[in-house]
């Protein structure tokens, strides 16, 4: 599958800033999947910038504007390759597998991704009542596709009931939330159970006629860790393997880690539009 991405991010400024300094997050990964044939990002008012790779993998461009501006437009243009085959459901967990996952290397290696943050840190109270329902974790693979359709069948998409700050135990509370929010849920869930999980921060392709939510801005899911294998996604807003339809662009602990724009200026109070389309240009077979 080939596809087009164009993402818009205008800050609107009720008064004259200057001095804005600004870290992007937008340029999609290249993996062994995912290719990124073609990047660009123009910024209004013109601004160059400067990319490194964070501590996560991820591509980050800063860019700083020291002249004076009531608007700030951020556009970026991707086109990404990505050639993903379902298999979770295919995978027979092994004792092998299961040898790896209780390993002290195995905890060491990922402890990053098995120690809770601010955002998915649920209470005991929460994991509980998540617990009658998903019974004990024996087999990773099974328990996160498990974790995985409770948060869809347990929690609402709604825009209009949390925002970007929104903590994962805000969240269970609600029992709504958008992808952020089911993303960060599911995370607190599969770290209490020992399982290394990752956010995932990207967008998503749904099509014509299709069933799928949350293509209105970026979409978030999760990866997990399944020893022996790697990295799979799991999408609990829309309770599918996060497939060829998903375009990663970083990944990390949480929000946080992944936030597609950041910035510090001198100035008054602003507003934020976000557009993202989508744009399939060519799936196999053409």
């Amino acid at each position: 599958m080939k596809y087009e991405i164009v993402h818009t991010n205008t800050f609107k400024y009720e008064n004259e800033v200057d001095q804005s300094l600004n870290t992007i997050r937008l340029k999609p990964l290249t993996d062994e999947v995912q290719r990124l044939l073609m990047y660009r990002a123009d910024i209004t008012p013109a601004s160059l910038t400067k990319e490194y790779i964070d501590l996560w993998g991820n591509q980050v461009e800063t860019f700083f504007i020291p002249e004076k501006h009531t608007l700030l437009e951020v556009k970026t243009t991707s086109v990404v390759s990505i050639q993903r085959d379902s298999y979770i459901h295919e995978i027979r967990y092994s004792q092998r597998m299961q040898d790896i996952f209780n390993s002290k290397l195995f905890r060491q290696h990922y402890l990053s991704y098995l120690n809770e943050t601010d955002y998915t840190l649920l209470s005991p109270e929460h994991l509980s009542e998540a617990e009658r329902e998903l019974g004990k974790m024996d087999n990773p693979v099974q328990y996160a596709l498990k974790v995985m359709n409770y948060v869809y069948s347990t929690f609402t998409y709604c825009g209009d009931a949390t925002s970007v700050s929104t903590q994962a135990r805000q969240a269970f509370g609600l029992k709504k939330g958008v992808c952020q929010d089911l993303a960060h849920v599911m995370i607190g869930i599969l770290r209490a159970g020992r399982i290394p999980a990752r956010y995932v921060s990207g967008y998503l392709y749904v099509g014509e006629d299709s069933a799928l939510k949350g293509d209105a801005a970026t979409h978030a899911w999760v990866e997990v860790m399944v020893p022996g294998i790697g990295w799979v996604g799991l999408d609990p807003t829309n309770n599918v393997e996060a497939l060829d339809n998903h375009i990663r662009v970083g990944t990390g602990r949480d929000y946080a880690d992944v936030s597609p724009l950041q910035g510090v200026y001198r100035g008054g109070s602003s507003t934020l539009e976000v557009s993202v389309s989508v744009t399939l240009l060519e799936q196999p077979g053409d």
